[in-house]
């Protein structure tokens, strides 16, 4: 399955995690005495169905290890990865057999590129595909630290190993309660598959991708590539209200909540006199979602009047619909001191295609920032027009004068004329 890496699936999403998911956060430092360093395990699919010739005109395996390749040399120096294998090792028929086969190739750690270049080279597709014993192991694996933990499976075919369904495996493994987040990525994928592997992801908050073609690859690449360096702040989990009067109240930060088509999620935030409230959302489609879609952020005074807006939508082109919103309140002399309290409303019309669940709800996530507001003297002017007052005076009176010149020249030219 390692190949499958390289197949458009494999790198999109791996990337997607060590760039956009694994790297610290700006200021961090590689010492773990200030922060443990953040944990990937590669699940990888090396079953026989690997063989086939199908991306591009190559085979998933060949694909997988040369995309392979490009994530290790694009891994942060802080991240910490391993790499298990499931079906890499048992040829035979016997069922018992075939679904214990997982082992761990390259264990979660510092990275040695060379040598886990040369463990991935050795794979051959063989086996079975017991998902579910290898993300119960791979839990293990990321065992210890405080960091970020996730699981990236990739794999081109369900799970061979039933009655222990992968998705329960999941389910029980966010239950734990250790943030450990499972992303999932499909090669050519089909209905059954799609479904199994979307329900992973969907259980510990994680992401399904699938991927047919290496140019979509290349280009999905070279985007995670780009957000390697960001910086990276880790979420804060929160349950948003079905009215602004239970809402939570946020302050600063990024917060994760989910959302069912046709809900609403309210959250509270305080901006005092003289401060701006910046707020943005965005709404991932983790599943099969129909086209022609949108995201509403509305911020609401506590009397249910709207304030202002930001509103996105898409047509199926995008997994991820972003939308924003600024509010500042001014400072006003007989209130210098009162703190209103603004309501964050969030809505999307995302919904679920023929045969997917809706539940649980859609991911998003949410930025609060309340920072301090424009200065008086830098804020617009009293005239509504800030500097560009100024600047519309001097047209005017620059105008004006070229008129008066203007007049008086064509007035002297003309008695010139009769003059003569």
């Amino acid at each position: 399955m390692i190949r499958k890496l390289r197949s458009a699936t494999g790198l999109g999403a791996l990337l997607a995690v060590l760039a956009a998911g694994l790297a610290f956060p700006a200021g961090a430092v590689a010492d773990e005495t200030t922060a443990d360093a953040p944990k990937v395990n590669l699940v990888l699919d090396v079953s026989g169905s690997m063989r086939t010739r199908d991306i591009d005109g190559r085979s998933r395996m060949a694909a997988a290890k040369q995309a392979f390749n490009e994530v290790v040399d694009a891994t942060p120096e802080e991240v910490r990865l391993g790499i298990r294998t499931l079906g890499a090792d048992y040829p035979g028929d016997n069922r018992k057999r075939g679904c214990k086969d997982t082992a761990q190739l390259y264990p979660v750690g510092p990275l040695d590129r060379t040598e886990a270049k040369t463990a991935v080279a050795t794979l051959v597709p063989t086996g079975w595909t017991p998902i579910g014993p290898a993300l119960l192991q791979a839990a293990d694996d990321l065992d210890g630290g405080t960091g970020s933990k996730r699981i990236v499976l990739i794999s081109d075919g369900e799970d061979t190993c039933a009655p222990l369904d992968p998705c329960e495996v999941a389910r029980e493994i966010a239950a734990k309660g250790i943030g450990l987040t499972i992303d999932t990525l499909g090669l050519v994928p089909n209905t059954k598959m799609r479904r199994q592997l979307s329900c992973i992801a969907e259980a510990t908050g994680g992401t399904y991708t699938s991927v047919e073609h290496t140019d979509e690859l290349t280009e999905k690449v070279n985007q995670l590539v780009e957000r390697a360096a960001d910086p990276v702040v880790t979420p804060v989990a929160v349950e948003g209200a079905e009215r602004c009067a239970d809402a939570p109240l946020l302050k600063s930060g990024l917060y994760t909540d989910r959302e069912k088509s046709g809900q609403e999620r309210w959250y509270r935030v305080d901006v005092a006199p003289g401060q701006e409230l910046r707020a943005a959302v965005s709404v991932a489609a983790d599943r099969a979602v129909r086209p022609d879609y949108g995201v509403v952020l509305r911020a609401v005074t506590v009397h249910g009047r709207e304030i202002v807006r930001g509103e996105a939508a898409g047509n199926g082109r995008t997994d991820v619909l972003s939308t924003g919103l600024r509010y500042p309140k001014a400072d006003r002399d007989d209130d210098e001191d009162a703190v209103e309290t603004v309501c964050l409303r969030v809505t999307h019309s995302f919904s679920a295609a023929s045969g997917e669940k809706t539940g649980p709800g859609l991911p998003l996530e949410l930025t609060v920032d309340v920072v301090e507001g424009p200065s008086q003297a830098d804020d617009v002017a009293s005239f509504g027009l800030g500097r560009g007052w100024w600047l519309l005076g001097v047209l005017v009176l620059t105008g004006f004068l070229a008129g008066l010149l203007w007049g008086w020249l064509s007035r002297w030219r003309v008695a010139m004329w009769r003059t003569n």
